[in-house]
């Protein structure tokens, strides 16, 4: 992705130099428990809050920066203002309301939200309570590493996938969901969280349509082998476990690579409307 001249922004709260201490159940967390944690906290939007522990802030530490950190740091600023510069005009455009941005946290190790508790293995999430995403810059690597899903266009649609949680909350949809939850058994309600997070998929997939001037070769496949790589199926696999459909939160790898197409392909927010979808 063509970052470069991308001034970065300004909504980036960066907490990485005060570094919580990490618990043993999560730092000592091996492979399988890594993607066991990511196939109910992945990229989570409004289903984060009964997953997280905790409200208190975690003790911290304080560290330089590494120059990966930078990097990666400089990388996330950039891609969140490809993503206010595409929803702060498609967002007036489609819906007739101006574009709020959200903030987004970099963290390392733990942080606290007003939505619990978070530490890096849970994956990003967004917090609708205080309209910010929260990032461990060091799950890039986990995307390479251990999900092979490396790629700065990878990560740069993590990011956006994140931020599209903001977009569905400023639509509305997540307060919707969150409250048809409270009211579903567990499957149903699984179902419902399905939907939500291939809606943020294929709202992703517009951001991309939108920023075909910065991607590279090669770019938009790294994003569609990501939505593959974390698609719930196929990390109850890598993990050891038989897919059970009913446990799914976030769709299979060949509904997120299609949600995500899908966004890509329209451009329409109307065309990402998951829950009116008699197929998802």
């Amino acid at each position: 992705m063509r970052l470069r001249g991308i001034t970065r922004s300004r909504n980036i709260e960066d907490r990485r130099g005060r570094r919580g201490r990490r618990g043993g159940a999560v730092g000592g967390l091996g492979i399988g428990g890594i993607l066991v944690v990511l196939v109910i906290g992945w990229l989570t939007g409004v289903d984060v809050m009964p997953l997280l522990s905790g409200g208190s802030a975690p003790a911290t530490t304080s560290r330089p920066l590494s120059e990966a950190d930078v990097r990666e740091g400089e990388l996330a600023a950039r891609v969140l203002a490809t993503t206010e510069a595409v929803w702060s005009r498609e967002f007036p455009e489609q819906v007739g309301r101006p574009y709020t941005p959200p903030v987004m946290v970099l963290f390392s190790g733990t942080t606290s939200s007003p939505c619990g508790g978070a530490s890096g293995a849970t994956g990003p999430f967004y917090c609708p309570a205080d309209n910010k995403a929260y990032l461990d810059t060091a799950f890039f690597d986990t995307m390479r590493d251990r999900l092979g899903a490396g790629g700065d266009f990878a990560a740069a649609y993590v990011i956006a996938h994140e931020v599209a949680h903001h977009v569905q909350n400023q639509l509305g949809v997540l307060g919707q969901v969150h409250q048809a939850r409270q009211r579903a058994g567990q499957a149903e309600a699984n179902a419902l969280t399905v939907r939500s997070e291939l809606m943020a998929d294929c709202l992703s997939g517009i951001w991309a349509r939108n920023v075909g001037d910065l991607m590279e070769r090669g770019d938009l496949e790294e994003a569609l082998n990501a939505a593959r790589m974390i698609g719930d199926d196929h990390l109850q696999r890598q993990a050891g476990r038989v897919p059970q459909p009913h446990t799914f939160t976030h769709g299979t790898s060949e509904q997120r690579a299609r949600w995500f197409e899908r966004g890509y392909d329209s451009g329409y927010i109307r065309d990402c409307d998951t829950f009116a979808a008699t197929r998802i």
